[in-house]
């Protein structure tokens, strides 16, 4: 059953909040919390669903293919700004990782009227970054009936791509087109119809999961470190310098020396200080061992 706009959960009436505006400020902020915290039991419920996603998702992914997050208005920056972030995260270059909005990239600072409702550009926008078999598309949508990610998820099917939908609504259009749906019902919103809100956090709550693990999955992290983080600032130097201090036991003059000397590469240096092994030694059984610098590591010192 295709759900229609009466009985989408994320267009009901919140029956919890209907005299939100008749309370003081502390209150308002209380009840909008108690709501968020529906947020992350409906998530739980589909981590199953996200779980096989990552897998999937890792497979193409370590193989070259693109992660692609698909999606309109609130529902696209979720996707958008997940991808941003894995370049100076996990320095995943910026053509192996991003999201295609409705409307184009001024999509993301201001709204483009009808862009969401139109199915070709989706199809338009995918043909233009050259979308093949080996990538990963992620439809994000709150309601799960927006044309222009449930196009976006039928082209991918179409060229063989992976397909994943995240919708906030039970047995959604976009759902049931999609080859895996992960579908948190967070309810109706404490502003009727404002999914930027619950359905937006879920969403993060997703997207965050998605790449995180996949990024694990890839070698990108050891222990819980992000050894892969690129070093452009003085913040993010210190806090490599700090990575490289307890990972290897040596002091901040010793980890700077290193990080320079293995061209400011945490994973570079962490693996040189572990095993005693040349630069390019280093550089050598990470690429062997497919970035993972915990499998380099034992394979220097076995």
């Amino acid at each position: 059953m295709i759900s229609s706009a009466k009985n989408l959960t994320t267009e009901t009436i919140n029956e919890k909040t209907r005299n939100i505006d008749k309370l003081d400020t502390l209150d308002i902020v209380k009840l909008i919390n108690d709501e968020d915290k529906i947020v992350a039991y409906a998530v739980e419920k589909e981590l199953p669903q996200i779980a096989k996603a990552v897998d999937e998702i890792t497979k193409r992914f370590a193989n070259g293919g693109r992660i692609i997050y698909c999606g309109a208005g609130s529902s696209g920056r979720m996707g958008t700004l997940d991808a941003v972030e894995l370049t100076p995260t996990y320095s995943v270059p910026s053509d192996m990782a991003f999201g295609i909005m409705a409307g184009g990239k001024s999509a993301m600072y201001s709204a483009i009227e009808g862009a969401e409702d139109s199915a070709e550009l989706a199809v338009c926008d995918l043909k233009k970054v050259n979308l093949t078999s080996k990538d990963c598309v992620i439809g994000i949508a709150a309601s799960g009936k927006t044309p222009y990610t449930i196009s976006a998820i039928k082209y991918a099917n179409e060229v063989g791509a992976l397909s994943i939908a995240i919708s906030c609504n039970y047995e959604s259009e976009l759902a049931q087109f999609a080859q895996i749906s992960i579908s948190p019902i967070v309810g109706a919103e404490v502003i009727n119809g404002s999914t930027r809100m619950k359905a937006g956090t879920a969403q993060k709550m997703i997207v965050n999961m998605l790449s995180t693990s996949v990024m694990i999955k890839t070698g990108k992290v050891y222990e819980n470190y992000m050894i892969n983080v690129q070093p452009t600032n003085k913040k993010l130097v210190e806090r490599a310098c700090n990575m490289i201090c307890t990972l290897t036991n040596v002091d901040m003059e010793t980890a700077k020396s290193y990080l320079e000397k293995c061209d400011m590469k945490v994973s570079v240096a962490i693996v040189m200080l572990k095993s005693g092994c040349s630069k390019e030694q280093a550089q050598q059984s990470i690429e062997k061992c497919n970035g993972s610098v915990r499998k380099a590591i034992e394979m220097l010192n076995f």
